[in-house]
């Protein structure tokens, strides 16, 4: 089954920088979109950034000019660049993907588990 793993997360002190990637695996025949969202206890799960399969790319704008997202299409795998880290960045951090399994098929939705990351003031 599709199966969406998140790494990179971590502590750093606000300023700092910090690298989140996504591998996705599985049965894949096309990725629609890759991307990122995050959740605070107690509040909903929102878009970070996305990019399409064309590479267009989708910022909040709470991390316009901080944040880069980027992909790796041979390996399906998705990364978060982020810089300037503010203490309010801090979240769970989930890895989303918009895919279909083979031609026929429809596109669905996959998210990883999540990872954390925290930062400092």
């Amino acid at each position: 089954q599709v199966q969406l793993v998140e790494s990179g997360g971590g502590l750093v002190q606000a300023g700092g920088s910090l690298r989140l990637s996504c591998a996705a695996s599985g049965r894949i025949f096309s990725i629609n979109v890759m991307g990122w969202y995050r959740q605070v206890p107690g509040k909903q799960r929102d878009l970070v950034a996305h990019i399409t399969s064309g590479g267009s790319t989708t910022y909040a704008d709470s991390v316009k000019g901080r944040f880069t997202i980027s992909r790796d299409s041979a390996k399906n795998t998705v990364f978060l660049q982020m810089n300037s880290l503010k203490p309010e960045d801090t979240a769970v951090y989930y890895c989303y993907a918009n895919l279909r399994k083979d031609l026929t098929s429809p596109y669905y939705d996959f998210w990883g588990r999540g990872t954390q990351v925290t930062v400092s003031s």
